[in-house]
């Protein structure tokens, strides 16, 4: 029996398969088909109407502080830090596809950081709560807290996007 989180994931790698990106996003005939069925069953959900007792059952309690109340993780708590292979981070509410593997780099800050994000799938808003305004991003399907991105990252875009690890799961790509 699959957990709510796994078919999460089953889902977003249908997702990634449907992007046409066919040499980083091939999956086995098996994941295939279980994706097959559980994405088309993720198309119907309302993600920004779920109420708070459905994000709960969905979500553990770290990832909901986080992705639901804008919370952060530690640094180094996330081992999505060190995940050097080939795949793609997506959403851990909604198994939305964020980032590619391609534009993740070591920023030394103790937390996944990006460089760029997959075309649409991220939200922005002005965030005060450190004083200084800092730009917050959010997923631009199910609204949750991912991080801030700042202006000291690597080139060609310049940008950090500094992610909380608890708030992505990681879809590695087939490698055969």
């Amino acid at each position: 029996m699959l957990t709510r989180r796994a078919a999460t994931l089953l889902g977003a790698s249908a997702l990634i398969s449907a992007c046409g990106n066919a040499a980083s996003t091939r999956t086995t005939s098996s994941q295939t088909k279980r994706t097959e069925v559980l994405s088309a069953a993720n198309t119907n959900i309302d993600w920004f109407n779920l109420a708070k007792s459905e994000w709960k059952d969905r979500l553990t309690d770290e990832e909901f502080r986080v992705l639901r109340k804008e919370g952060t993780e530690r640094p180094w708590t996330s081992p999505l830090n060190d995940e050097k292979r080939a795949g793609t981070y997506v959403c851990a509410g909604c198994a939305l596809p964020l980032f590619s593997h391609e534009t993740k780099f070591d920023s030394g800050t103790g937390w996944p950081s990006f460089f760029e994000y997959i075309d649409g799938a991220l939200d922005t808003k002005t965030d005060y709560k450190m004083i200084v305004p800092r730009t917050e991003y959010h997923c631009s399907r199910c609204g949750g807290h991912q991080g801030h991105v700042f202006k000291d990252g690597p080139n060609p875009t310049g940008l950090r996007y500094c992610n909380n690890g608890v708030a992505l799961d990681f879809v590695p790509s087939d490698q055969t």
